[in-house]
């Protein structure tokens, strides 16, 4: 077997995108989600993540760039693969735990971003409806995360048996 040299292997690596956003919620299990002013679908506060920089400097730069909101994040709860969709290419969503907020500091929130219309909190039935079935799969995926105090593993939102993993 011929080694290609290091320049052209590393050239031949696949490259993938990569995104990174927060949940917070409140006591009652209430999502805060963000509307987007370019598409139909809601998020949650978070982004793509920028070139040389880690996926919990994003979650929290786009945090504040989005909502205002500047306080530390808490752990990883879900690392998700992207499945390709054209003409994005495949990658990983990360969700970090924003902690709790309360719905006055919701409604307290301007946001500051002019790519973002609106935050609220919203029940899971209803972030199912909001938002893109994967992010809806992930989000409940966090949720769970929260209550078991673990990592979730998925893909396209679905979290995977780690047990099964090769």
């Amino acid at each position: 077997m011929d080694l290609l040299p290091f320049d052209e292997y590393a050239a031949s690596l696949n490259r993938k995108r990569a995104a990174a956003g927060a949940l917070f919620r409140d006591d009652a299990s209430r999502v805060l989600l963000v509307e987007p002013t370019y598409k139909p679908e809601w998020e949650i506060p978070g982004g793509s993540v920028d070139a040389d920089e880690p996926p919990w400097r994003t979650a929290a730069r786009e945090v504040a760039e989005e909502i205002g909101l500047d306080r530390p994040l808490g752990r990883l709860l879900v690392i998700d693969h992207m499945p390709a969709d054209p003409p994005l290419p495949e990658g990983l969503a990360f969700i970090f735990d924003g902690g709790l907020v309360t719905a006055d500091e919701v409604a307290a929130i301007e946001p500051v971003d002019p790519e973002i219309r609106s935050v609220g909190l919203y029940p899971p039935a209803r972030v199912r409806a909001l938002v893109k079935p994967a992010l809806a799969r992930r989000v409940e995926a966090a949720l769970a995360a929260v209550a078991a105090g673990g990592l979730v593993l998925c893909e396209s939102g679905v979290p995977v048996d780690r047990t099964a993993c090769p």
